[in-house]
């Protein structure tokens, strides 16, 4: 049975950056490895416009114990890649994104799509979440040597609301992944945030995260 692939252990904590000057340890979906990224690697951000929703910062992420958190500038499209669950999910239009990471294995990535339409943020709301929700079964169709779960922790007052998730991966002989989901809604703007880390579900942050969710839904709105 093949074992995942590099790149899908990129995914599993696809919330850190490809631009992020800092080594990080990437892990969830197959043997934990290193990545260091220097300041030479950092890609330009494309202008993004003054009316483009505001975004998380820093110290609106779930404390580490251990590091800061870093961020990159706001840029336009989506991160080169997608973050764990919510691939192929997403348009780039419309869309910005920033990426968040510390100076050990958590990393985040928080994506905001302005759409066209209310009812076309609605649905583009949902189809997020039931990706989000299907997740674990389909990483476990593909990988049937590791086990994978999900938990639904519940909507958020905020805006035009909000709902939480958490996803759990484990491989054999791997460092186990886990992952936690914010998508939200204000008016025909959608934000999801992607937080990873090596670990089980009683290591993530929830309360923390589901400030961090309210917070980037309350930032979308633009008079």
């Amino acid at each position: 049975m093949r074992k995942p692939t590099h790149a899908l252990r990129g995914a599993a904590l696809g919330a850190v950056s490809a631009a992020a000057a800092v080594a990080v340890a990437v892990a969830g979906t197959g043997p934990a490895h290193a990545q260091t990224h220097t300041p030479a690697a950092r890609t330009t951000a494309q202008a993004v416009p003054r009316s483009t929703p505001a975004h998380l910062v820093p110290r609106e992420l779930p404390p580490h114990p251990k590091s800061d958190w870093y961020a990159s500038d706001v840029t336009k499209g989506l991160p080169e890649t997608a973050p764990f669950c919510v691939e192929k999910t997403l348009p780039s239009a419309g869309a910005t994104h920033r990426a968040f990471w510390t100076e050990y294995d958590t990393g985040a990535t928080q994506i905001v799509v302005r759409t066209g339409t209310v009812e076309a943020a609605r649905k583009l709301a949902a189809a997020a979440e039931q990706k989000i929700r299907n997740c674990a079964a389909d990483w476990q169709r593909d990988y049937p040597q590791g086990t994978a779960s999900w938990r639904d922790y519940g909507a958020l007052t905020a805006e035009d609301g909000a709902h939480v998730y958490g996803v759990h991966t484990s491989y054999p002989d791997s460092e186990p992944g886990i992952h936690l989901f914010g998508v939200g809604r204000d008016g025909r703007t959608v934000t999801v945030v992607a937080w990873g880390q090596m670990g089980d579900y009683d290591q993530a942050p929830l309360a923390d995260f589901k400030r961090t969710t309210a917070t980037a839904v309350v930032k979308l709105y633009h008079p």
